[in-house]
């Protein structure tokens, strides 16, 4: 009950991610910048130069890595002139600038990584052995150590979507793009955004099955 409405939202969320990308691919931008030139640009109107902008391959597989100071751009998006391109190279700028600026919430998702990694490690099988052995301290470690996962997705959710209007913001004031393709940008950048939301839900679901299992486990 708890789990499958929350991966219908999943999926549901996905698709969007996929149609909204698919259709505003295939729409060019009247400036014909390419995926990379927008981030290049956006970097050098934040005053950024010692990020560099990489071609990788996959699909929707863009990334900004601030260890090494790169923003990487898909195959469908570094060379391409295309609304969602733009929307998606913008995007991973805007986490570039969220860095240079020192943007709080960002700094206290990457402070959350560290615990989560382990949480995300250890928690069933502390769970398993709490189970086996019949001690309430580790079951609750378990639920505790799994809480972190939720807590990292909640604490990603305004990152993401101060990335996305830092980069509608800037494509809209230097003239990237314009009119009806800001909308276009904006819808694909929504639907990304909104695999973030279901990642916390189908979390938020998981955790509250555990809780719920733990305390029927203790009322038996």
């Amino acid at each position: 009950i708890l789990i499958v409405p929350a991966l219908l939202f999943g999926l549901w969320a996905q698709s969007q991610v996929n149609t909204n990308f698919q259709k505003y691919s295939k729409i060019g931008t009247m400036r014909g910048m390419t995926g990379a030139q927008a981030a290049e640009y956006i970097l050098q109107q934040n005053g950024i130069y010692d990020v560099e902008v990489r071609h990788i391959s996959g699909h929707l597989s863009d990334n900004f890595n601030p260890k090494n100071k790169t923003i990487n751009l898909s195959d469908s998006v570094y060379n391409s002139t295309s609304i969602a391109a733009i929307g998606v190279a913008a995007h991973e700028a805007g986490h570039a600038v969220q860095h240079a600026v020192n943007y709080k919430p960002i700094r206290i998702r990457e402070m959350i990584i560290p615990v989560t990694q382990i949480g995300s490690w250890l928690y069933l099988p502390i769970i398993f052995v709490g189970f086996l052995f019949s001690s309430q301290y580790l079951v609750n470690l378990g639920i505790i150590l799994f809480s972190t996962l939720a807590i990292f997705q909640l604490a990603t959710l305004p990152v993401e979507f101060n990335a996305s209007d830092r980069a509608i913001t800037t494509l809209a004031q230097s003239g990237i793009l314009y009119g009806e393709e800001i909308n276009g940008a904006k819808k694909v950048l929504k639907a990304a955004a909104l695999t973030y939301v279901a990642a916390l839900v189908s979390s938020l679901a998981q955790l509250l099955r555990l809780i719920l299992i733990f305390g029927g486990r203790r009322r038996d």
